[in-house]
């Protein structure tokens, strides 16, 4: 399984993490006011009613009277109307509030992701970005609406209730909420443990949805080699760990909130004892013992809905680290400003000061290493023409893969200078260069939807005739036509409805119809049988005619017209030629390529 190499966070809560997530919710501000005041009103009408309860008590039952009960009535349905339709408001705006900003997190994700360089995705499993796209996202847009709306409701209530006992009492005020400090205290005590628990629980649940994910995509591989039970040992010890780190959260979170309660028991307690102390005096009436009673009870309550929220902000701040640090990680391969505001980036460019590619490349001096400690090139020069193919063959691990990548500029040289047409590559936008660059994997990825969906994400503003016309010049026509639904056929996930032939059939249909400078086919048909391949091959002469191509190829028979060849050991240019060349040298490609001709003149006869 693959290691994620997870951030670590800094121990306390950081506001200026939760204020960059607020921004989010700027272009939101006329809703948030409104929410506000519908917050306050709440809240104020709230801490109204133990106000209307005193006068009850001490007008209409205390003294017996019955003068105004029927605007205090009215007065009263009006109170219950406003709180209504305040809470219907509130609950409207914190749900599009939450809705909305969910949206615009997960969508600046999803661009911060399509910015970033490969380089970020070589140590980063599916599962572990799919957490922090689906669940972490999720959790901040409901923390943030909901949360906000208890802050708000909160504070605004306990500032009311707090103003109207000291306007009625402030020495028996200031006695029922002498509990505040020490509450204080212990709930900072509790945010250090609590946060310290979700962190490690939204650690091990981006492990978990890696886990799910590998399970799933290998769930073929696992039955083959028969690893149904270490799989279930691995992912039960994951598990385990998930559930030992919940525990302790769950542990700490319940034992915040009975103690908050137990605070609010107490200054309860002190209102009743030391008011029934003042009303046996006469010092206060009844009604007000009353509704300092209530007061204290409802000044608790948001207390312990703050308490709750407060518990759920810390399982979200464990979220919010993991979003706000993907989506500020910056990509390490960048335009310039310049670069940018001449030729645009991947969502704005500026087409029309896009100079044509002829496809000369040169690497000069270039060194390039993915891991510093182990140089992949050294001092690597070549020197490749406009329209010539050039073939790179070589072991596992010899650089065959990294020259090209750093052609694409998928990766940067950490040394030297790669030049696109005598100018270094870095002085034009990377959209530029890959707008211009057709890329054949060994295993292609075709996305769920229909044939026709796949060819044409070449080139979105292609019609049905160029989309037809790349699948003949690539052979995929005849095959196509065959299928009950034609170019409307679906593909399944991942291409899984077709063969391998076909699916890489489809894929040089449209890395064709994106009618790219430069070609790349990186083991392209070392994967497909024989009659698939001759099939490319023949499509191969005419689809790289004219552009600069690079071929890696693990069967040297696919190589053998490329202008020329290229041997490549430990980053270094072994041998260079084209094919008659090379086999005369009688050097590395000659053992090889006899080896390999060996070997299949073999599998003929035993097939014969």
């Amino acid at each position: 399984m693959m290691e994620l190499k997870e951030q670590e966070h800094n121990q306390k809560f950081d506001l200026k993490l939760w204020w960059e997530i607020f921004k989010y919710t700027l272009p939101m501000k006329k809703l948030i006011l409104l929410l506000i005041v519908s917050m306050v009103l709440v809240a104020v009408v709230e801490a109204a009613f133990p106000l209307m309860t005193l006068v009850a008590i001490d007008r209409f039952i205390y003294e017996g009277q019955l003068e105004g009960i029927s605007g205090f009535i009215a007065l009263y349905g009006l109170l219950v109307i406003l709180l209504a339709g305040n809470i219907w408001l509130f609950i409207s705006i914190a749900g599009k509030i939450e809705t909305t900003l969910t949206y615009d997190i997960r969508k600046k994700g999803f661009k911060r992701l399509q910015e970033l360089s490969l380089s970020y995705y070589d140590n980063k499993a599916v599962g572990w970005l799919m957490a922090r796209m689906t669940s972490d996202i999720t959790r901040l847009g409901e923390i943030v609406s909901w949360g906000m709306v208890d802050i708000l409701w909160g504070f605004t209530k306990m500032t009311a209730i707090i103003a109207v006992m000291l306007f009625l009492n402030w020495q028996l005020a200031l006695i029922s909420l002498s509990v505040i400090p020490i509450l204080l205290i212990t709930s900072l005590y509790f945010q250090k443990k609590i946060l310290k628990e979700y962190r490690s629980v939204r650690k091990i649940n981006s492990k978990i949805t890696g886990s799910f994910n590998e399970g799933i995509t290998g769930a073929k591989t696992t039955k083959v080699l028969v690893r149904e039970a270490e799989n279930l040992e691995e992912f039960t010890g994951i598990t385990r760990e998930m559930q030992a780190s919940s525990i302790r959260a769950a542990i700490f979170s319940s034992m915040f909130l009975p103690i908050v309660l137990t605070f609010g028991s107490i200054g309860t307690a002190l209102a009743l004892w030391f008011g029934g102390i003042e009303v046996a005096k006469y010092a206060i009436t009844y009604g007000t013992l009353v509704a300092f009673i209530s007061y204290t009870i409802q000044f608790f309550e948001p207390i312990r809905e703050l308490a709750r929220v407060f518990a759920e902000i810390q399982s979200a701040h464990a979220s919010a680290e993991r979003v706000m640090s993907m989506i500020n990680t910056e990509p390490e391969i960048k335009d310039s400003l310049e670069i940018v505001s001449q030729y645009g980036d991947s969502f704005d460019p500026l087409r029309k000061n896009w100079p044509e590619i002829k496809g000369n490349i040169t690497f000069r001096n270039v060194s390039f290493s993915y891991i510093s400690e182990e140089p992949i090139l050294k001092d690597f020069n070549l020197e490749v023409k406009a329209g010539e193919t050039i073939a790179l063959v070589g072991e596992t691990g010899s650089g065959k893969s990294t020259i090209v990548n750093l052609a694409c500029r998928f990766y940067e040289p950490t040394k030297g200078e790669i030049l696109i047409d005598g100018v270094n590559y870095r002085e034009r936008s990377q959209l530029w260069l890959q707008s211009n660059l057709g890329y054949v994997l060994q295993s292609p990825h075709l996305f769920s939807g229909t044939i026709k969906e796949n060819i044409q994400y070449g080139r979105l503003d292609a019609n049905e005739m160029d989309i037809i016309r790349a699948a003949k010049l690539v052979n995929a026509h005849d095959f196509i036509m065959k299928l009950e639904k034609g170019y409307d056929s679906e593909v399944g996930e991942g291409g899984g409805l077709l063969s391998s032939g076909e699916k890489q059939l489809i894929s040089f249909a449209r890395a064709v119809l994106a009618n790219p400078k430069i070609f790349v086919l990186d083991e392209a048909t070392s994967s497909i049988d024989t009659e698939t391949e001759q099939m490319i091959q023949k499509a191969i002469s005419r689809i790289l005619k004219g552009r600069t191509s690079f071929i890696i190829a693990h069967r040297l028979s696919t190589i053998r017209s490329a202008d020329r060849i290229l041997v490549i050991r430990k980053g270094r240019i072994e041998e260079a030629g084209n094919h008659l060349q090379l086999i005369q040298k009688k050097g590395y490609y000659y053992r090889l390529y006899t080896n390999q001709f060996m070997e299949e003149e073999g599998k003929k006869a035993l097939e014969k």
